[in-house]
C-alpha cells in the first residue's frame, strides 16, 4: 500500500487483500441539478471504480414523487458523463425495487419490528423526545395486533387513506442516544404521480429505508457518503440485520467530509429557491456552483477533477478557499487557452503621427514562451485604436505606470506611445486621447537610455464588437444577494483574429482573465488572472 493514501483507499486495499471485491455507487436524488460538492463524490466513487478495475453504479433515489422529475435525472446523467465517467450500463433507480421494499416492510411487521402509526407529525416529534430526554413508544404500537398492522399497511398501499393519516414505523429503541433509532418512519402516504411508476403506488418508502436496501440489492460493497450520514449508519445496519434476504453482499458505509466551498451556496434546496424566484437564469446560470452552471461558464471537466484530487478526502469537515478552485481553473486553462487581446471598456486613442491611410501588420504569438505550443496571429496597427479606460488617468499618481498626459507606455506587441492631449464632451468626460508613436520602438525595441515601465493591451479600430459577461460572487458577505453579480459589457472590443472563433472556444484575454465563447462573439468570464492562493510546497 502506497504511503500517503487517504483512509478510504487504505480500507479498500485492505479489503481487497482479504478477498473482497469493490462495487461503489453514486446515489443522487433527482430533485435538482448537481453542484460542485456532488462532483467530489462523483470523482471519488467513479474514480475508485476506475482505479480498482471495477464498476460504480449510478442510482437515482426517486422515493419522493412530489419533488422529483425526469428532467433532473437527465441532467444528472449528462453531468456524470461530462465529468468523464461511465456507469457501464449499471443504471438503477430506487423505484426499481418498490415491490421488494414493500415485501421487506411486510416482513418487519410480521416479526413485530414495524407497526402502523397514526400520530400526527407534531405528535411524532413530541413522542420522540430530545437529545437529553428519552422518547415514548407510540400508543399505536400496542393498539394493533400484527394482523391489524398488516391489514392497515395493505389498505395504505391500496389508497384507502388520505395523505398524513398513517405512517409505517420501525420498532427499535425510543431511548437510543441516536435519534435516528427512535422508531423511524419507513413509509408515508403520498397520493402523487411518480415520474416513472406513474400512479402505481400511493405509499413511498423513506430515503433512509430505501437507501441501504438498494445498496444491498445491487451488491454494493463500499457505501461511501458524506459525514452528515454518519448517524444513519447504525440505522442502515439495523435494516440489514433485521431483514431476511439473500443479498449478494453486505454493504459497509464509510463517511468522508463533504465539500464546503467558500463564498457560494452548496444546498440544492437553496439553489432551487434561487431558480424558482428568478434570482438567477436557471440551473445552468454561470454564477451558480452547479456543474451545469460551471460548464456553461466555460470550466473544463479536467479542472474540476483536478480540484477534487487537490482537496483530497478526509474525515474532518472544513471550508475550502475559493482561491483553491480558481487556481485549478487557471492551471488547467494555462495550456489550453490561446492568448488574445480584448478591451472590455474601450477608450479611443488617436495616433496623430500615423497616417489614416496606413495600416501596419504586427505579429503576436498565441502562446507564451513557457508553453510548448506554436501559432501566431496578425494584429493591425492603425491610426485609431482602443485601450482600456482603466489604463489612462488624466492626473495619475506617481506609482501609476500606465498612460497619462506626457507619459509613455508600450502597446503589447507594438510601439511605445506618448499621450499629448485629451478630448472631452460637454460634461467633462474623456472621449478620446491623442498620442504619438515612436517608430523606433517596434515589437519590444527600446532605444538606448529609454526605459518604459508600463505595457498595456489594445485593439485596432479594425476590431470586432463583442458582448462580455463578467461575474462576481452571487452573495455578499452579509448573506444578501449581490446586485452586481453579473455585469454585461455590450461595447467590448476584441481583436480581429476572433472572427474565426466559435461556440465552445476558450481564450485568455491578456491582462484580463480566461473567457469562454458561449456564442460567437459572446464571452463568459471563467476566472480572472489574479490569485493569492498557491498550493503548499512539498516537504523536502
Amino acid at each position: 500500500m502506497e504511503a500517503g493514501k487517504d483512509f478510504i483507499h487504505k480500507i479498500i486495499e485492505e479489503d481487497i487483500q482479504n478477498g473482497s471485491k469493490v462495487v461503489t455507487r453514486f446515489p443522487p436524488e433527482p430533485n435538482g441539478f448537481l453542484h460542485i460538492g456532488h462532483a467530489k463524490s462523483i470523482c471519488l466513487n467513479f474514480g475508485l471504480a476506475e482505479e480498482y478495475h471495477s464498476v460504480c453504479h449510478l442510482r437515482f433515489d426517486d422515493t419522493d414523487p412530489t419533488k422529483e422529475d425526469v428532467r433532473y435525472e437527465n441532467a444528472i446523467q449528462e453531468d456524470v458523463r461530462w465529468l468523464g465517467f461511465d456507469w457501464q450500463g449499471k443504471l438503477f433507480r430506487a423505484s426499481d425495487y418498490f415491490n421488494q421494499f414493500y415485501e421487506f416492510a411486510v416482513q418487519l411487521i410480521k416479526n413485530e419490528k414495524a407497526y402502523v402509526c397514526g400520530l400526527s407529525e407534531e405528535e411524532i416529534r413530541k413522542y420522540r423526545g430530545t437529545v437529553t430526554t428519552d422518547g415514548e413508544i407510540s400508543p399505536f404500537f400496542k393498539k394493533h395486533t400484527v394482523e391489524e398492522n398488516l391489514d392497515l399497511f395493505k389498505r395504505m398501499k391500496d389508497g384507502e387513506f388520505p395523505d398524513g393519516t398513517y405512517v409505517l414505523r420501525a420498532r427499535i429503541d425510543m431511548k437510543s442516544p441516536n435519534m435516528k433509532m427512535r422508531d423511524p418512519l419507513l413509509y408515508r402516504i403520498r397520493h402523487a404521480h411518480h415520474y416513472r411508476t406513474k400512479d402505481q403506488w400511493c405509499i413511498y418508502p423513506m430515503y433512509d429505508f430505501a437507501h441501504p436496501l438498494s445498496d444491498a440489492i445491487e451488491g454494493i460493497t463500499h457505501s461511501i457518503c458524506t459525514l452528515e450520514f454518519e448517524n444513519n449508519r447504525e440505522l442502515y445496519d439495523w435494516f440489514l440485520d433485521n431483514i431476511e434476504a439473500d443479498f449478494p453482499s453486505r454493504p459497509h458505509q464509510y463517511e468522508f467530509a463533504r465539500l464546503d466551498l467558500q463564498s457560494t451556496v452548496m444546498s440544492k434546496r437553496k439553489l432551487l429557491e434561487l431558480v424558482e424566484n428568478g434570482s438567477v437564469d436557471g440551473w445552468d446560470d454561470p454564477r451558480l456552483p452547479t456543474i451545469a452552471g460551471l460548464r456553461r461558464r466555460g470550466v473544463r471537466a479536467e479542472a474540476i477533477r483536478q480540484f477534487c484530487k487537490l482537496i483530497g478526502v478526509s474525515k474532518a469537515n472544513s471550508t475550502v478557499e475559493m482561491g483553491q478552485f480558481e487556481f485549478c481553473l487557471r492551471d488547467d486553462l494555462n495550456t489550453e487557452a490561446p492568448r488574445v487581446m480584448a478591451v472590455l471598456r474601450p477608450l479611443k486613442v488617436i495616433i496623430d503621427n500615423f497616417s489614416s491611410d496606413e495600416t501596419e501588420i504586427l505579429n503576436a504569438p498565441y502562446w507564451p514562451h513557457d508553453i510548448p505550443k506554436t501559432g501566431s496571429r496578425d494584429l493591425l496597427f492603425t491610426k485609431e485604436l482602443y485601450i482600456e479606460q482603466d489604463d489612462f488617468m488624466e492626473n495619475p499618481p506617481k506609482d501609476f505606470f500606465r498612460l497619462g498626459p506626457g507619459r509613455e507606455v508600450r502597446l503589447r506587441y507594438g510601439y511605445c506611445i506618448t499621450c499629448t492631449s485629451v478630448e472631452k464632451d460637454s460634461l467633462g468626460n474623456i472621449t478620446a486621447i491623442h498620442c504619438t508613436y515612436d517608430p523606433e520602438t517596434k515589437s519590444g525595441n527600446n532605444p538606448v537610455g529609454r526605459k518604459v515601465k508600463g505595457t498595456i493591451h489594445w485593439v485596432s479600430s479594425n476590431c470586432l464588437d463583442a458582448t462580455v459577461n463578467l461575474f462576481q460572487p452571487l452573495f455578499l458577505e452579509s448573506g444578501e444577494l449581490n446586485p452586481n453579480s453579473l455585469e454585461v459589457l455590450r461595447d467590448a472590443k476584441v481583436e480581429i483574429s476572433l472572427q474565426e472563433s466559435k461556440q465552445g472556444d476558450r481564450f485568455q484575454f491578456e491582462r484580463q482573465g480566461y473567457f469562454f465563447a458561449e456564442a460567437p462573439l459572446t464571452f463568459n468570464q471563467i476566472v480572472s488572472l489574479k490569485s493569492s492562493w498557491r498550493p503548499p510546497q512539498a516537504k523536502s
